[in-house]
């Protein structure tokens, strides 16, 4: 119980520290300006995969806050009724650009994190925060096509083939679980690269146990928030869904960050042991 208080003290220094919120911050404005082409990219994808947008706005109203999925409603509809290779191209070379500065800010945050400086050359650093943005991308897809389209492949694919009922039951649960490691096992990637230190892989499982587990809990918290309790239309009118978003992604931010600072809490106290030990 000690230790645990005492870790808990130590994080709350880090958080205080490196001005964990402002770093938060910084992501959430990189990310909202990758919103609309990483959008452009995954819609672009959906009409080849002939779902029903009635269904799939249902399902997205359901595990996401209303006024925020009300936002994107007649884009959704638009480009899953509409097949444009026009589009993919320019999502992909929007998403690349846009997001990987995101993900410059989140390689600025960890070194922080550990109290390094990033003295590799900036081609490097920028061909990795690119090499993360696309296993962030791959994570998000996950995200966004089990959980949330899951329902609506199941039914797909329930349409050609007769699947038992145990059958569908196993999809209903394997759809999850996969969503939940690939999750883990990409953020994990991204705890252990982005430092400018070589760390062994298994010092970034916690922080990335961590952030996939707030990640979720905080994004089905905040959505009941926002659809019971959360009048930002009344207040913001038509801007509403934007600061929804918004205070997502910053919230997403902070997640990430502490990530970080929990791996790098751990890496510090088991190096000093074992320089200890040694001495």
């Amino acid at each position: 119980m000690r230790n645990i208080l005492s870790f808990l003290k130590t994080l709350g220094q880090e958080f205080s520290k490196d001005k964990v919120p402002l770093l938060g911050a910084a992501q959430a404005y990189y990310y909202l300006l990758s919103l609309i082409p990483m959008l452009i990219l995954i819609l672009s994808i959906l009409p080849y995969l002939n779902l029903d947008p009635n269904q799939a706005m249902v399902t997205i109203s359901n595990v996401m806050p209303e006024e925020l999925a009300s936002v994107f409603e007649d884009q959704i509809v638009s480009i899953l009724t509409e097949q444009r290779g026009g589009l993919l191209t320019i999502g992909i070379l929007g998403t690349i650009w846009s997001a990987s500065t995101g993900m410059n800010a989140f390689i600025q945050a960890s070194n922080l994190a550990y109290n390094v400086k990033d003295k590799r050359p900036f081609l490097k650093v920028r061909l990795l925060s690119i090499g993360l943005t696309f296993g962030m991308i791959f994570a998000l897809i996950i995200a966004l096509v089990l959980p949330i389209f899951g329902d609506v492949i199941i039914s797909y694919v329930h349409s050609i083939v007769n699947l038992p009922s145990e059958t569908e039951m196993l999809f209903q649960v394997l759809r999850w679980t996969v969503s939940l490691i690939i999750i883990a096992g990409i953020l994990t990637s991204l705890y252990h690269f982005a430092p400018n230190l070589k760390l062994p892989f298994k010092t970034a499982i916690p922080g990335a146990l961590f952030a996939t587990i707030a990640w979720l809990v905080t994004s089905y918290g905040f959505s009941i928030y926002v659809n019971n309790f959360g009048n930002f239309s009344e207040t913001y009118g038509s801007l509403g869904g934007v600061v929804i978003l918004m205070i997502w992604f910053f919230l997403i931010g902070i997640i990430l960050v502490i990530g970080a600072e929990i791996n790098a809490i751990l890496y510090r106290r088991k190096t000093t042991n074992v320089t200890s030990k040694t001495a």
